[in-house]
Formats: C-alpha cells, structure tokens, sequence
C-alpha cells in the first residue's frame, strides 16, 4: 500500500498516511488533493486517483512538537548520509564524545561516520584524535526530519517539506 503525505491548511507537513486514507479525507471534504499517483482507486461506478499529497481544508492545532527518536536512519538523514568527518559515505554512526568517556547517547553527540574514521577515533575525544567535525550535532527541530526518517520518501513531496533532493537520495 502506498503512502500519501498530509498537509495542514497552512502546507506544513503534519504525517504521512496511508493513500486509502488520505482518499477518504478528500471524498469526505476534509481535504483537497495536491498530488496524485498514476495509481486508481476502483469502485463499482467510479474511479479516483491515488493520493499523493493532500491538504486539509481547516488549520489542526499541534499541541506539542513531538520529539523525534535518536536512530541510525534519523542520523543518516540529518547528516545526509556523509561522515561528518571526511565527507565520504557513511555506514556507522559515531558519539562524538565517547560513551566510555561520559557521553550520552542524544542528538547533540552523535554523527553519521565511515568506518575508517570511525575506527581511527574509537573510543577518544575529538583534540586526542586529531579530527574535526564538518558540522556539529543538533536536534532536528522540523516535523519534516520526522517524515524523512521513516524512510520512504516521494519526489513529489520535496516541495512540502523544503529538503533538497540529494539529501533523500542519498
């Protein structure tokens, strides 16, 4: 089953949904269709097109920001899937300072790494090791990190969420 990306009134992206669902908020009148697939839902006496993008027609209050889970597909997202300490492709994720040394396991002090530098760093601080960060570490504050760490993502969603192509790709 595919999956449609909802909207609130505002374009600001809420979750993502399944497209069965998403189709039902536009035929109840809750939201209008953005974008479509080249997929078709089949009735008896009617045919609609697959949701992609939907928005819904009244402003939903977010009561709170959800916080989003610390795992490796988030960390490859944030950090676009390169090792924050020589730019190549990433395979592991690292604690910039070492848990062995203190660190906690948060957003603020772990990157996205290869494993040669994450073998040449292993359990030492940054100045013992002789390596810098190309970026540092933050939270991801957007609700759009969120939809991207769920891992599947749609090209006609990247104008909602305001994240570059390569970063998805990646």
């Amino acid at each position: 089953m595919t999956q449609a990306l909802v909207l609130n009134a505002t374009y600001e992206p809420i979750c993502v949904v399944s497209s069965r669902r998403a189709l039902m908020l536009v035929l109840d009148e809750k939201a209008e269709l953005l974008h479509a697939t080249e997929g078709m839902f089949r009735a008896a006496r009617a045919a609609f097109a697959e949701p992609s993008v939907v928005r819904l027609w009244h402003y939903v209050r977010i009561p709170f920001q959800a916080r989003m889970a610390l795992n490796r597909r988030a960390v490859f997202a944030r950090d676009g899937h390169r090792c924050q300490y020589c730019g190549a492709s990433a395979e592991n994720i690292d604690h910039v300072i070492p848990r062995s040394r203190g660190g906690a396991h948060a957003w603020d002090n772990v990157v996205a790494s290869c494993r040669p530098c994450n073998t040449r760093k292993r359990d030492r601080l940054l100045e013992e090791s002789g390596m810098h960060l190309r970026r540092h570490p933050t939270v991801p504050r957007e609700r759009a990190w969120m939809l991207i760490a769920e891992g599947s993502m749609r090209s006609d969603w990247e104008p909602y969420l305001g994240v570059p192509s390569a970063t998805l790709s990646a």
